[in-house]
């Protein structure tokens, strides 16, 4: 086996296993990262959909209230949840992937029932009340999904329509009925906020920007092998093979031979120099062996 080879060998075994052992850190750290994007736009709704909640709370509810029709039809607009929803489902459109929910244990409109999933999530807030946020994964019938978890607790202007129905706008009865959705109390957790994306997302970045570098890390490896190679060649082997020529030559009886030329002063300059020393002396006893 040719020293080239042997040397290819090697590098290739080294950069191999090191490369492994890269493709799985780097993997890991890729896949953390995208996790972490999704949570961050996550994040970027949810607080969205909060500000959307304060915004209908604080300036809209009061205006509509003064509305003559909403003491005879309730208007849904009010509720800061169907606000949150209703923009976050315009803001969909962009984020098909991403879904949100106004989970709650006993909500007037029964289409905003925690699952039970979503209860567990509401019954931990409610026990750590320190918490104010949840990350975690489930499996659904469209498989594995990242959840991002916020508490909602009653506010003030929630007790308006939450506390008993003999206080509730009338509007409201009349819509959803007097059973569900009453009996909150003040700061109590009654809900949460949860923003959900399918795992895939993350692992399609994830393996995309893997892609990525595993092309580049086997783009980096074939040149620098071919540069290492390229040097081994001009600097060792040909030298060397220079040297097993003329010896060869030598060795069949052609003596007069040139010397060889002596670049630098290292390893292979100090083998060139002594075959020449070699070569002359060697000369020269054959010359007194004819005399």
């Amino acid at each position: 086996m040719k020293l080239l080879t042997k040397f290819n060998l090697v590098l290739i075994l080294f950069f191999g296993a090191g490369g492994l052992i890269i493709a799985q850190l780097a993997y890991n750290f890729l896949m953390q990262n995208a996790r972490d994007q999704a949570l961050q736009q996550a994040e970027l709704m949810m607080a969205g959909a909060r500000s959307t909640r304060d915004y209908t709370s604080e300036q809209i509810k009061p205006f509509l209230l003064k509305n003559p029709e909403y003491k005879t039809d309730f208007l849904p607009q009010v509720v800061p949840a169907f606000s949150a929803t209703t923009i976050f489902n315009s803001l969909h459109k962009s984020y098909p992937n991403y879904s949100y929910r106004e989970a709650t244990l006993n909500p007037t409109n029964l289409m905003d029932r925690a699952d039970e999933w979503e209860a567990d999530i509401i019954r931990y807030f409610s026990e750590h009340p320190d918490e104010k946020k949840f990350v975690g994964e489930r499996d659904a019938p469209t498989g594995r999904h990242l959840y991002l978890a916020k508490p909602i607790a009653a506010e003030a202007s929630c007790m308006e329509c939450h506390s008993r129905p003999n206080v509730a706008p009338a509007a409201m009865i009349r819509k959803y009925g007097s059973v569900n959705g009453f009996g909150w109390k003040l700061d109590q957790i009654i809900a949460a906020q949860v923003v959900s994306v399918p795992m895939s997302v993350p692992i399609s970045v994830a393996d995309k920007a893997f892609r990525q570098l595993i092309f580049f890390l086997i783009a980096t490896l074939v040149v620098t092998i071919l540069a290492l190679d390229a040097g081994l060649y001009l600097l060792v082997i040909r030298p060397l093979h220079k040297v097993s020529t003329d010896a060869n030559r030598i060795s069949k009886g052609e003596i007069e031979l040139p010397e060889l030329e002596v670049r630098g002063k290292d390893e292979i300059a100090h083998v060139t120099r002594s075959f020449n020393r070699m070569h002359l002396s060697l000369a020269k006893a054959l010359k007194m062996l004819e005399k």
